[in-house]
Formats: C-alpha cells, sequence, structure tokens
C-alpha cells in the first residue's frame, strides 16, 4: 500500500510541475486566449485529481470502514459526480463565454493523463532495471 501511496503523490506532484511547464510554453508561444485554456484546463483536472486523491484517502481509512450503515462507495461516488458536474459546468462556461480556445483548454485538461502516462513509464523503467541488476 505503502507503494501505491507513493505513486499517487508522485502523479500529483508531476501534475503541477507539468501544468508550470505547459503553462509556461503556452505563455511564450501562443495566444492569450490559448494559455488561458491551458490553465484552466490543468487547473480544472490537477485539483479534482488532488480533491479525489483526499476523498479516497479519508474515506477508505480504518475508522471509516468500520463505521456501521456508511456506504463508501456511495459517499466517493457522490463526490466523483458533484465534482465531475461543478467541472463541466465551469468547461461549458469558459467555451461558450469564449474566455478560452478550446483546443488550449483540451491540452490543459491532458495534464493528468500525461503526468499518469510518465509516472508509469518512470515506475516500469525502475522495476525493469532493479530486476536487470
Amino acid at each position: 500500500m505503502q507503494d501505491l501511496t507513493k505513486v499517487v503523490d508522485l502523479v500529483t506532484k508531476s501534475n503541477w510541475l507539468l501544468l508550470v511547464l505547459a503553462g509556461l510554453v503556452a505563455l511564450m508561444t501562443t495566444s492569450t486566449a490559448v494559455y488561458l485554456g491551458v490553465i484552466a484546463g490543468g487547473l480544472i483536472v490537477a485539483v479534482n485529481f488532488h480533491l479525489l486523491k483526499r476523498t479516497i484517502n479519508n474515506n477508505i481509512c480504518p475508522e471509516a470502514v468500520s463505521e456501521k450503515g456508511r456506504s463508501l462507495v456511495g459517499h466517493v461516488l457522490v463526490k466523483y459526480y458533484i465534482r465531475f458536474v461543478i467541472s463541466s459546468i465551469l468547461i461549458f462556461l469558459l467555451i461558450s463565454n469564449h474566455i478560452v480556445h478550446p483546443l488550449g483548454l483540451l491540452a490543459g485538461l491532458s495534464v493528468v493523463v500525461a503526468s499518469v502516462f510518465l509516472v508509469t513509464l518512470l515506475v516500469v523503467t525502475r522495476l525493469y532495471f532493479k530486476e536487470a541488476v
């Protein structure tokens, strides 16, 4: 379980790092609408990922599991869907009011996917070279 916690923490840290890097690249190379899209999309998914991690950590602890009559899965899913609806409304408002460029927003929303991919690549590489030695 500790290894999984370390991986999730690494994904969380890399989310913020990739967001800053993507934002800097967008700031230097694209228009304001695209830059704002990258930052807004990255913030939406990074905050969502952080809140999901916190929700799971708070609800899958021994104290919460031992409570009687409490549906852990239901509690986590309700919070997940609330975040999903809020994110959807934010994305709709950002695009419909022409605050951000949709492609920039899509790039920003891809931050967590890229982060998970990079951390997975890192973990697999470490495991492979650990066995080779």
